[in-house]
């Protein structure tokens, strides 16, 4: 039967708790922060946005590159174990919103020269804290927020690391595709070279035209060397970003950039806000500290606690669970002199919720910038490479016109030489320059992208 002490305990008790709920502690409510930002972006296209951004460039080789480092690039797996680990913190937090219960069992055995006694015990406590100002439940939304801040920091990182390799793809594709321009560039060289040759052979031309045209032919060859290595390096870089050692790694052999789709729906920047992984980020750290601070508050209050047990010890193991001793307790701590320390944690948690709120406003300057810095850079390289295809059309007008001129002794060797080295040095142009534009293409997705489920979510909802 429950003790005299307990019944006491027990009528203390509910005469305290009216005493101690006369007032509640004030949480800070975060609203979203003002940020000036424009009423739209200077372009805008008609395709809807995929968060799989990479589709749109209609490359099977892109996607599946993407879709490998998504599973295996080990940066972004640790990013993924960061993530879990907020998640369990968050947990770990959320139980303080509970009750603990703790069981114990024992015996022992003393023993003499003349006697032995054993003696049984068991017993049963638990304890609670009386969430009177909503302290824990402050901290609990704390770390649930900061969870949340890690998944959108775990979308960012896979959003990066998609663009890296849509990059680091695109320049590989482009480095392929100039060492097919250089050895065709070689072989007109050489061809250039034979023809040269000929007529040297034949008193046409003199030895100074044979020797700048084979200077040209040993620059075309030392650049497939330099291209052959530029090749290398890339792939090593592609296969480490799949999760792939660089001398074992199986790569496409594409060597032709594709096409740039057309221009993405960009929306208006409030959308961009709600839709990027490291604003969102931004933006529960600042609620985070927002409940962070909340718990500071309510730290400054009384804190109750309640505590109780059921305990047995006896002689024999058939009365253990007989004759229970019951106890039920109330703890009110009540802060008097700390030294200033709380109210030191109270400056420290609002002066920390107004830097998350400054970042939140620079992260969201910033998503708009890259927007539409990505937007101009592409329209340039546009315009870029219209002139280019210009210049191409009239240097291989020239080159021609050049040569048959030369062939018919009207002009020297040397204006054949410019017209054709400022050819072919249009054509690595206008390469790069499509690499370029793609890359530009990149940046604008990048900028626009929303989240990027976490690919082991994905695989441990699949299997259940």
């Amino acid at each position: 039967m429950p003790s005299l002490c307990m019944t006491t305990r027990l009528r203390f008790l509910l005469l305290l708790i009216p005493v101690v709920l006369v007032g509640c502690a004030t949480s800070p409510g975060t609203s979203e922060p003002q940020t000036d930002i424009t009423d739209d972006f200077s372009r805008r296209g008609e395709l809807p946005l995929n968060n799989q951004w990479w589709l749109a460039f209609g490359d099977p080789d892109l996607n599946q590159l993407v879709k490998d480092a998504l599973a295996g690039n080990f940066s972004l797996a640790a990013n993924y174990q960061r993530l879990l680990q907020a998640r369990a913190t968050a947990e770990r937090q959320a139980a303080g919103l509970w009750p603990s219960l703790d069981a114990s069992l024992g015996a022992e055995r003393q023993e003499s020269e003349t006697t032995s006694t054993d003696t049984f015990s068991t017993s049963l406590s638990a304890s609670y804290e009386v969430d009177l100002w909503g302290r824990v439940q402050a901290l609990t939304e704390a770390e649930e927020l900061r969870a949340a801040a890690s998944q959108s920091d775990y979308q960012a990182a896979a959003v990066s690391l998609s663009g890296e390799i849509a990059n680091t793809w695109f320049q590989l594709v482009e480095q392929r595709a100039q060492l097919a321009l250089a050895r065709d560039q070689l072989q007109t060289n050489l061809d250039v070279l034979s023809l040269i040759e000929t007529r040297f052979t034949a008193g046409q031309s003199g030895s100074p035209d044979v020797l700048r045209q084979r200077q040209l032919v040993s620059a075309s060859r030392e650049r497939l060397t330099t291209l052959e290595g530029d090749i290398r390096v890339l792939e090593n870089q592609l296969a480490v970003l799949t999760g792939q050692p660089p001398l074992r790694a199986t790569l496409p052999e594409s060597a032709r950039l594709p096409s740039l789709p057309p221009l993405p729906q960009t929306g208006v920047p409030g959308e961009l806000v709600q839709r990027r992984p490291d604003v969102q980020q931004a933006w529960r750290l600042v609620q985070a500290a927002d409940r962070d601070l909340a718990a500071a508050i309510s730290n400054r209050f009384p804190r109750l606690s309640l505590e109780a047990s059921i305990s047995n010890r006896t002689d024999t193991a058939s009365e253990l669970f007989d004759n229970w001793l019951a106890t039920l307790a109330g703890n009110l701590v009540v802060p008097l002199v700390d030294g200033g320390e709380r109210r030191a944690e109270v400056t420290r948690s609002r002066a920390v919720l107004e830097q998350r709120v400054q970042e939140y406003r620079q992260t969201v300057l910033t998503a708009i910038q890259e927007v539409e810095d990505a937007l101009t850079r592409e329209r340039q390289q546009q315009q870029r490479l219209e002139r280019l295809e210009q210049q191409i059309d009239l240097a291989g007008a020239s080159f021609r016109q050049l040569r048959t001129r030369y062939l018919n002794g009207a002009v020297s060797y040397i204006e054949v030489l410019n017209a054709l080295q400022d050819r072919q040095d249009l054509q690595r142009t206008r390469l790069t320059a499509r690499q370029q534009l793609l890359n530009a293409r990149v940046a604008l997705y990048r900028a626009l992208a929303g989240s990027i489920e976490p690919q082991n979510d994905r695989m441990e909802s699949n299997q259940t």
